[in-house]
């Protein structure tokens, strides 16, 4: 883990590390994806069939590939009960979060009969990608799940790979049983982003597409968009703890390892002017990687992108963070709420010392599907807003029109759109009044 005083030039080095990480560094994955795409939308289930054998190693059928109520059913036999109770309140703290992000349609009445308004509906179906394997998180099926059913989404398409003998996780399966996934189909990687995209014989087609996944998924769906919608192409994790002297030194430490235990490409990053606590820091993080079972990933993560950045003030870390635009930010200053109002940029913010990234990720409701490589500056977390479509609403009477007539056709004049004026012109000529 490096340790850095801040300054113009080092800044703009690091934020050129950091976006290294990008799926735009991948492009020699791009003709795999695309040869995987094109067989799917040309082949159906048969492509589907031949990649699950490849990849997950099972012999899959079209009868096979939808996961049975009977399967959900054992799923909940081999998942502990206390952690199926812990789902279903967390569930509970989600939906009631994205409830309140609700919106409805509505209409504007104006002089001599003009309305104009907007229709908000959901969309029709929402396909969600769930990793198996090694990365099975059925944290991120409630996430991704939920905010489209407050949504009011009719019907939510789940695909995840299956392992060698043809079984999902359980994890998997309950959580996305407590969520109310309609269908969920034994499918992964990138043939599953295509399957969705553009439909099988066995998958239907949805309108858009969520949920994280490797390099493959991510470039998948990234080459499958303008067919169908996508939440975003999200990077490895990240995370930025913003602190000052009065911050423990093992909370910060215990942090910043939370999100670099993910993969060796996860960023860890403190950002403080107090040297004192940096030292301290770094003299926990060593204490920790003793202990932690996945110290090997933790470490390569903090030797790639693990920093310690030194500022002479707090603004001129405030600043800083505000440049990095991390997915997750963590504030633990004497003032944490005041601080909070400069931070213009970040996925989520966590303020105070009890207030952990976990906690973000597992419970308190707001989703932790986030904006990675500093994309927090213009993009936001997933949401209801990513389930809905909004139609724009017209309705002008010939007296409200007749009042605003010749603007608009000098305006489609003065564009040269002449057909655009006569639109408007011929609804006032004297064999129309």
């Amino acid at each position: 883990m490096r340790s850095i005083t801040l300054n113009s030039e080092n800044k703009k080095n690091l934020l050129e590390h950091l976006l290294k990480r990008s799926t735009e560094q991948y492009g020699d994955c791009e003709a795999i994806v695309a040869g995987i795409i094109e067989d799917v939308r040309r082949l159906g289930d048969q492509a589907l069939i031949e990649y699950t054998q490849r990849f997950d190693q099972w012999e899959a059928t079209p009868e096979s590939l939808q996961v049975t109520r009977e399967e959900i059913k054992e799923a909940y036999t081999l998942v502990d009960s206390t952690l199926v109770d812990v789902m279903r309140r967390s569930a509970v703290n989600i939906r009631q979060f994205h409830s309140r992000q609700l919106q409805n349609s509505w209409f504007l009445p104006g002089e001599y009969g003009s309305i104009l308004g907007m229709k908000v509906l959901p969309l029709e179906k929402a396909g969600v990608y769930v990793p198996g394997g090694k990365a099975a998180y059925p944290s991120s099926v409630l996430m991704n799940v939920l905010p489209a059913k407050v949504a009011g989404v009719s019907r939510i398409i789940m695909t995840t790979p299956a392992g060698k003998d043809g079984k999902v996780n359980p994890g998997t399966l309950v959580a996305a049983d407590i969520a109310g996934v309609d269908e969920i189909y034994k499918v992964g990687g990138a043939q599953a982003i295509a399957a969705m995209a553009y439909g099988t014989q066995t998958i239907p087609k949805v309108d858009k597409i969520t949920g994280p996944g490797n390099i493959y998924v991510a470039l998948a769906k990234k080459a499958c968009f303008g067919h169908v919608s996508i939440d975003s192409i999200a990077g490895p994790s990240e995370i930025l703890v913003l602190a000052d002297e009065t911050a423990n030194p093992r909370f910060v430490a215990a942090d910043l390892l939370s999100q670099a235990e993910h993969d060796e490409l996860a960023s860890a990053i403190l950002i403080t002017p107090c040297k004192e606590l940096a030292d301290k820091v770094l003299a926990q993080v060593e204490d920790f990687l003793r202990e932690l079972p996945r110290a090997e990933i933790i470490r390569k993560s903090l030797d790639n992108y693990g920093y310690i950045l030194l500022t002479e003030t707090l603004q001129d870390a405030v600043d800083a963070a505000n440049d990095i635009a991390s997915e997750h930010l963590e504030i633990l200053t004497a003032n944490p709420f005041e601080v909070m109002t400069k931070i213009r940029n970040a996925g989520a913010i966590f303020v105070g010392e009890y207030s952990s990234e976990p906690l973000g990720d597992y419970y308190a409701g707001p989703n932790h599907v986030l904006p990675t490589n500093g994309t927090a500056r213009f993009f936001s977390p997933l949401s209801v807003d990513d389930f809905i479509k909004k139609t724009s609403i017209i309705a002008y009477s010939r007296q409200a029109l007749a009042k605003v007539h010749t603007e608009i056709e000098r305006f489609a004049e003065g564009e040269g759109l002449t057909a655009h004026a006569n639109s408007i012109r011929v609804r006032f000529e004297k064999d129309n009044t």
